[in-house]
């Protein structure tokens, strides 16, 4: 039998899933994961003001799903690290099963 994961294990993917619930922040994390963006990039990529895209770079930073580097006077931002690359791409990869029809597959 799989052992059972903690209750700190379980709180952190809980307050994980929480913040990518919010559809900016999931488009966000989508890009995120396959490269290195500042704000305005983002911003101008969903059409979101890059007040709000901030706001949302604060909490997904928070929560450690990115990460950032100083390029000169830049802040640049990307996913953390391959299971957050891999959460976001399987969850869309589900979402899409779920809206095209695609067959599932084990």
């Amino acid at each position: 039998m799989q052992e059972q994961p903690t209750d700190k294990q379980v709180s952190a993917a809980v307050d994980a899933f929480r913040l990518l619930s919010d559809g900016t922040r999931l488009r966000l994390m989508w890009l995120l994961s396959s490269g290195e963006y500042d704000v305005t990039s983002l911003a101008e990529a969903i059409a979101v003001a890059r007040p709000s895209v901030s706001q949302h770079l604060a909490k997904l930073r928070f929560a450690g799903l990115v990460e950032t580097r100083r390029d000169g006077r830049r802040v640049l931002y990307r996913a953390r690290d391959a299971h957050v690359r891999s959460l976001i791409k399987e969850a869309l990869f589900h979402a899409d099963h779920e809206v095209s029809g695609i067959p599932r597959h084990d």
